[in-house]
């Protein structure tokens, strides 16, 4: 019997749902009570580094709200997100890193949430980050090493694994 080489198996190292408002106020708000909604975690907000006067943005400014989770909890809220896009996905959305992004137009897609008035229609943006173990040597402390292009996940790989786990169709 041939068993897989356990330091090859891919899982899911987070994902990342970002609102982006661009300035802050009652938007801001909003945003992170539909994060909290969805993730059943506190958002932390988002802020500028860069002054553009045109836009009305100095630094220091909040202008998004982002939550990240990791584990199970991850996994299950990104079934949740994947069945609002209806389990399809095209391959324009998987990265040479195996990493992927989407974005929902409307959070009334997600299984599960229920439309609230207070917040309206509000998009949000969600990036998954893939992983093998092993990956851990790029943010250690000690010893910090990049990881070999052979451990490396091929955008090809991150599709079969999204198809196989999550019965994503990529067309």
């Amino acid at each position: 019997m041939v068993t897989e080489n356990k330091m090859r198996e891919i899982r899911v190292e987070k994902i990342t749902m970002n609102i982006g408002t661009g300035m802050p106020g009652e938007k801001l708000e909003k945003a992170r009570k539909l994060l909290e909604m969805i993730a059943k975690s506190k958002p932390v907000s988002t802020r500028t580094k860069k002054r553009i006067p045109t836009w009305g943005v100095r630094p220091g400014l909040e202008i998004g709200a982002k939550v990240t989770l990791r584990g199970k909890k991850a996994e299950e809220v990104l079934a949740s997100l994947l069945k609002a896009k209806a389990n399809t996905l095209p391959p324009t959305k998987f990265d040479q890193s195996g990493n992927l992004a989407f974005g929902l137009h409307e959070y009334l897609d997600i299984p599960g949430v229920t439309y609230d008035a207070s917040i309206g229609i509000i998009g949000l943006e969600v990036a998954v980050t893939l992983m093998r173990p092993g990956f851990r040597i790029r943010s250690r402390a000690r010893k910090q090493r990049s990881i070999p292009t052979r451990h490396r996940i091929s955008k090809e790989e991150s599709m079969k694994f999204m198809q196989q786990k999550f019965g994503v169709k990529v067309e």
